[in-house]
């Protein structure tokens, strides 16, 4: 029986991905039944009668963000997706492809089933099956498609061992193929009658101007995640339980890849070279290795990026009682404490001061670095009486870990300038410069009033 690869993590329901990964290789065989090809004979889309109820409920045929799938349209919008990525990515779409993909669609138990895609390998390469509800959300069925053809793409010169594609490139280019406007790459089926003509909804907002804009609007009032958050991402950031976050962050960071210099060609070397190592970060190193010479470097460029885009369009400001409060979440860190080792964990927070002394080098990097990123961020929205606390914390925290400051706010007349403060300062001198500005900030904090909401 030759060896068989799952796909995983393309779903988006409760459970994200569901994997089923039978026995035979005939698997990938599809019934005796009515089968329609696409173009190019690479998808091959079979089922699609009977049509679920579901699909043709009024309440789902005039919303648009879901998508009413049928095999002669669903071949057509495969290929078209296929293309745009092909584009995006620089890929010779002239090439011929390696690997069906077949679409097997039944009829949607409920808008959140989880979609199924099994990958398998034989004597001359490797096959995929997509198992499809005929009606599901249009964000869903794109982050299914892409990471199909991603993957079969990245599975042209791979042997027994699949290919492992990164969760946020499968997520980051689903969502600017979201962002630009679908109308014309997904064909939805008609779900309603409207005098006697079939049509179905359609959302003709204007996205081609800006195709970053739902991401600007996320990321200005949540932060960005980090790399290590983006490589592994909650089955709840995944279907978007989070505010779209893990999504809009995976957009931006798969964006500015892509704007690196010789962006396009490293992300294809990654998926080429996928096969060839046990995980995916391997090959995102050796592809990427001009631009990030060591991991960390990855960090510290995407905590640049994510500062600049949130620079452009910061958003409102913030009150004095709000930037309060997000100085305050900022300078904590949350820890689960055990007062045994038996005992279950209780969640808790710390200082600053006490993940220096306590945590490991390993650990007070990873946790400084992003508070160096939040403190950035936050002094773009800052209230005048907090923002150069913030900065102070900033160059504080940067001294220590011996890296550049960034740009800091001027502070008023009269008040300590910590713009000048030397780098590469010892831990004991950190720790008295960061009792110092917590003394400072209580005075600061103890002036300020509470918002008064006025309709």
């Amino acid at each position: 029986m030759p060896p068989k690869r799952c796909l995983r993590n393309l779903g988006c329901a409760a459970v994200l991905f569901s994997v089923f990964c039978g026995n035979a290789s005939a698997q990938l065989s599809l019934p005796d039944r009515n089968v329609t090809r696409s173009v190019s004979g690479q998808f091959i889309v079979a089922g699609g009668r009977p049509v679920s109820s579901l699909a043709t409920a009024p309440a789902v045929a005039a919303n648009a963000d879901l998508v009413q799938l049928e095999p002669a349209l669903l071949a057509v919008s495969a290929e078209r997706i296929k293309q745009t990525l092909w584009r995006t990515l620089g890929i010779d779409s002239t090439v011929p492809w390696r690997g069906k993909i077949f679409l097997e669609l039944h009829p949607a138990r409920s808008l959140d089933e989880a979609v199924t895609v099994l990958s398998e390998h034989f004597a001359d390469g490797w096959d995929y099956r997509v198992a499809l509800p005929d009606a599901l959300p249009r964000a869903r069925f794109l982050r299914a498609l892409t990471g199909v053809t991603l993957l079969e793409f990245a599975n042209r010169g791979a042997g027994a061992r699949s290919a492992g594609i990164p969760p946020w490139l499968t997520d980051g280019l689903s969502q600017a193929l979201l962002a630009t406007g679908t109308v014309d790459v997904v064909l939805s089926s008609p779900g309603k009658a409207v005098n006697g003509v079939w049509a179905s909804w359609t959302d003709t907002s204007q996205h081609g101007i800006d195709p970053l804009a739902d991401a600007r609007r996320v990321l200005r009032d949540h932060p960005a995640l980090t790399f290590e958050q983006l490589s592994w991402p909650t089955d709840s950031q995944v279907s978007g339980a989070d505010g779209g976050v893990y999504r809009a962050s995976a957009q931006l960071f798969v964006s500015d890849l892509l704007g690196l210099n010789d962006g396009p060609a490293h992300l294809r070397a990654m998926l080429q070279a996928s096969p060839n190592y046990l995980n995916w970060q391997t090959a995102f190193q050796k592809a990427f290795h001009a631009d990030f010479a060591q991991p960390l470097d990855v960090e510290k460029w995407w905590s640049l990026q994510v500062i600049g885009f949130v620079a452009h369009s910061p958003g409102p400001a913030w009150t004095p009682a709000v930037s309060r409060e997000k100085l305050d979440q900022i300078l904590s860190v949350a820890v689960d404490f055990r007062t045994t080792s038996n005992a279950l964990p209780v969640p808790a927070e710390v200082s600053l001061q006490a993940v220096i002394r306590n945590f490991d080098s390993a650990r007070q990097t990873a946790i400084l670095q992003t508070k160096l990123r939040d403190l950035e961020l936050a002094q773009f929205r800052m209230a005048q009486p907090l923002v150069y606390l913030a900065a102070a914390y900033r160059a504080t925290l940067a001294d220590y870990l011996g890296q550049p400051r960034g740009a800091a706010p001027t502070p008023p007349s009269g008040r300590q300038s910590w713009a000048t403060a030397p780098s590469k300062v010892s831990a004991s001198d950190t720790l008295e410069k960061l009792d110092a500005l917590d003394a400072q900030r209580r005075t600061v904090e103890s002036s300020i009033k509470p918002d008064i909401w006025r309709p």
